[in-house]
């Protein structure tokens, strides 16, 4: 009965249900109080004991299990047969390594565990029965060592490799597949602190889809994991939201060191996220913790965390504290005794930037003199922070060159990494890490005057800093089986959802199992291989030379200095536009003017009034953004690179672009891209009509008339699968649909088909993506703009997938204002206009209604 409660405790410590295992073991405990010197009687008891005093350590203190460890191993010298003495005497030291290594004392807890894996592995060369218990124990203690060498910064990640390899390969081999899928995790978290993130965010997914089915109790811990790589890659929002998923269950299972680690990653991610007052609490609670549970290592790492606040909060004041200074020098040392050589380096390079602000050059230059080169798979935020001081310090100095030097290779180091990466969420995520490099230098360039070659260096740092996620030739990829499930699935509950609130029915589980479900594709499309083969950022030359009569305008704010760059007649010139922040409020507000004037049918006083504010809105903005640039960009057709809530407007309604052809470009180098020829232009017309609108039906049908070689998908052929393989290869698609844009969860932007949504997460891998595409529907021009000016939503996974061209409303457009501008666009595209040109006209018969702007190439 002992052996029977001690199997379920282990499974349940496995699963990390530490409270149910302590309740088990002290039922098989009572049942073998006292061992009364049985030898199977004092085994049972050991073991019982052993998997206690994991359990103590985990819910309270390293302390804890320690002193029951040792009270266990006491006890084995009553035992009469030595070669169970042994075992148990090697399984008691490896229970003592892991829990040495998980509070940071790594070597002490790798000695250990080189103990007992040198004596299983005796044990099963050695072994004429069955040796499936003694390849688990070994399997065990690999995957512990493994873990444990990860931690080491004195060596590369071969070591941790080899002991996780073989533990995945013994696991498989001997049908454990718990311990292989947690071997699995294991690896990831290897690759991870080896810089490999995308090789660690598919490992996470194999053992997260083996503890679905096998032990969902395991998710908690993978979810930490996942977590801390997503912060490195700079998706703060979507950690956090991770972390707050796990955090109340990890609390009320009372798992102390996962506890503190999950509080320690919010910190990290809220500093990411510039919640400084949510990443300070989170800091100090698992500073605490980990202080309380003997863990040094983690508790200074923590310690740093709290650390970075301070810094950046004393970074803005007029001369920083020197107290600020004194305390991450001393941090720096803590965390060098503790080997923990990168994060001590971090803490160094804040003291040097505290001292550059504070006009302490010559000690800031000992200081970063000081501090080993950087290992190739340090942190991408400790490697950009790096620049940033040396850049800083260069301006010191009175160096431009150099500052501007440390910015452009800093941004390249970014890029590279970039490069590595799958799922478009990724990739335009790592922006975040490079937004202070990128800002101080076009800071260095506009007080650098507004001469021409002022100007042409701006127009290159712009490049290099915003919207990078387009400038990649998307590799052609197959669809994950599961991740097209999950899709699938978020399909289902998201018709479920929409059936409810039309019955009038509870919602608040669906919503809850709908966000649930997209969250999980999300993380299954992170393990994607690398999204495409980047292209080089444009040069201004180059877009001259493609532009011909056109102009373009790229607009960026610094300090809260709106300015804009415009090529235009073979010349590159800037031009100050004044403060941004009336000119980002003045967009919102026609974006909203334009979302409440968008219904069918509403009172004509109430829409007069709306229009009127509407037209304000749009001629405010117009005097401060075009009419600036008015004699340089003459009559031409316009380029617009918009920056932050520019996103939002339809350039068709100010004053200065009715009529006038008008592209939208997330980027020069991405309208570049989208404007060459294709080696495969596509073929055919595919048009859509969704369920729900009525004025689709005469649409399409209208629609039919302007295209000879039209292939149509009415309601009830409208499905998810159709859509997608007729787009697959086609010239020109028109999707009749309603739509809707999601701004927390960018590429579950959707439109709606007969049997459920169409999601840009699922457009914008398409083997051939379609050349032209209409999308008639509300906002879809619209994209969650992430820092570095990285837009993404729905008709930006088509451009960043391939698409050249996009048609889309940035607001909330009517049916029928909709179908009216729909059929105007097409008979102009059909009488041989660009789309740019075709869709100018067609806009400017009723601008406010009609609220489509056309993006990529025009």
């Amino acid at each position: 009965m002992a052996r029977a409660l001690h199997k379920k405790a282990v499974e349940a410590a496995t699963a990390d249900r530490y409270l149910v295992a302590i309740g088990l073991i002290r039922k098989g405990l009572a049942l073998v109080d006292p061992p009364g010197g049985v030898d199977e009687r004092l085994e049972v008891r050991t073991r019982l004991l052993n998997t206690l005093a994991f359990c103590l350590a985990e819910t309270g203190s390293l302390e804890d299990g320690l002193a029951q460890m040792a009270a266990a191993r006491e006890a084995l010298a009553d035992l009469t047969d030595p070669a169970l003495r042994d075992e148990l005497y090697s399984l008691v030291d490896g229970n003592r390594g892991v829990l040495l290594c998980r509070v940071g004392r790594i070597d002490e807890g790798i000695a250990q565990l080189d103990t007992d894996i040198a004596f299983n592995e005796r044990r099963l060369a050695e072994a004429t029965g069955d040796p499936s218990a003694i390849a688990e124990l070994l399997v065990t203690g690999l995957s512990n060592r493994g873990m444990a060498h990860a931690y080491r910064t004195d060596q590369g990640p071969g070591p941790a490799i080899a002991d996780l390899d073989r533990a995945v390969e013994l696991a498989g081999r001997y049908g454990f597949q718990i311990r292989e899928a947690i071997a699995t995790h294991a690896l990831g978290n290897v690759l991870q602190r080896a810089g490999d993130i995308p090789t660690a965010l598919r490992r996470y997914t194999e053992a997260q889809r083996a503890f679905q089915d096998l032990e969902p109790g395991l998710l908690m811990r993978l979810r930490i994991d996942q977590s801390e790589a997503l912060i490195s890659v700079g998706l703060a929002d979507e950690a956090g939201t991770l972390l707050d998923d796990v955090l109340p269950e990890l609390r009320r299972q009372r798992i102390g060191q996962d506890v503190a680690e999950a509080e320690l990653f919010r910190a990290a991610a809220a500093l990411l996220d510039s919640d400084l007052v949510l990443a300070k609490r989170m800091a100090n609670a698992a500073q605490r913790k980990l202080a309380r549970r003997g863990s040094p290592a983690w508790a200074a790492v923590a310690g740093l965390i709290a650390l970075r606040v301070d810094a950046l909060k004393a970074l803005d004041s007029h001369r920083p504290p020197a107290g600020v200074v004194d305390r991450a020098l001393a941090l720096a040392a803590e965390l060098t005794e503790l080997k923990l050589y990168d994060q001590a380096a971090f803490a160094q390079v804040l003291a040097a930037r505290l001292e550059v602000r504070r006009g302490n050059t010559e000690h800031a230059e000992r200081l970063l003199r000081d501090i080993p080169k950087s290992r190739r798979i340090a942190p991408i935020d400790h490697r950009m922070l790096l620049r940033l001081c040396r850049a800083e310090l260069a301006l010191a100095h009175g160096n431009q060159r150099v500052a501007l030097a440390q910015a452009k290779a800093g941004l390249a180091e970014l890029g590279r990494m970039r490069d590595r990466l799958g799922g478009l969420e990724l990739v335009s995520g790592t922006a975040l890490h490079g937004r202070e490099l990128g800002e101080l230098a076009v800071r260095l360039v506009l007080a650098g005057g507004d001469s021409a070659t002022n100007a042409r260096r701006l127009f290159t740092w712009l490049e290099r800093t915003k919207a990078q996620l387009y400038r990649y030739e998307p590799f052609e990829s197959t669809v994950d089986p599961v991740l097209a499930e999950r899709i699938t699935e978020v399909r289902q509950l998201s018709r479920a959802l929409l059936r409810a609130r039309l019955d009038g029915l509870p919602t608040a589980k669906l919503v809850a199992r709908l966000a649930t479900s997209q969250r999980d594709a999300m993380r299954l499309g992170w393990s994607a291989s690398p999204w495409g083969k980047p292209r080089p950022v444009t040069t201004h030359d180059e877009v001259l030379a493609r532009l011909g009569d056109r102009a373009l305008v790229t607009f960026a704010s610094s300090d809260n200095e709106m300015v804009a760059v415009v090529l235009a007649g073979g010349r590159v010139r800037m031009v100050r536009l004044g403060a941004a922040d009336p000119i980002t409020e003045a967009a919102r507000r026609l974006h909203a003017d334009l979302n409440a004037l968008a219904p069918d049918y509403q009172p004509p006083a109430l829409a007069q009034v709306i229009a009127a504010s509407a037209r304000r809105e749009a001629e405010r903005l117009d005097q401060a953004l075009l009419q600036p640039l008015a004699a340089m960009i003459d009559d031409r057709e316009l380029v617009v690179v918009p920056t932050g809530a520019l996103y939002v407007v339809p350039w068709g309604v100010l004053p200065t672009c009715v009529n006038r052809p008008t592209v939208v470009a997330p980027s020069a180098t991405a309208w570049l891209s989208s404007s060459r020829e294709d080696a495969e232009p596509g073929s055919g017309v595919l048009l859509v009509r969704g369920p729900g609108l009525q004025a689709a039906q005469g649409e399409i049908d209208r629609l039919a008339g302007y295209h000879v070689d039209a292939k149509l998908l009415g309601v009830s052929d409208a499905r998810v699968t159709a859509v997608l393989e007729a787009l697959d290869g086609v010239a020109l698609a028109h999707i009749a649909a309603h739509g809707e844009h999601e701004p927390e969860n960018a590429l579950f932007s959707k439109l709606e088909l007969v049997d459920g949504a169409l999601f840009a997460h699922e457009v914008g891998r398409m083997r051939r993506p379609p050349h032209r595409v209409v999308l008639a529907a509300c906002e879809l021009a619209l994209n969650r703009v992430r820092p570095g000016d990285e837009p993404l939503g729905f008709a930006g996974a088509l451009l960043a997938g391939g698409t050249r061209t996009v048609i889309a409303a940035s607001s909330k457009v009517g049916d029928q204002p909709s179908a009216a501008a729909m059929a105007d666009f097409h008979r102009n595209l059909a009488a041989g206009a660009t789309p740019a040109v075709a869709l100018a006209d067609a806009v400017a018969v009723d601008p406010l209604r009609r609220p489509f702007v056309c993006l990529g190439s025009g």
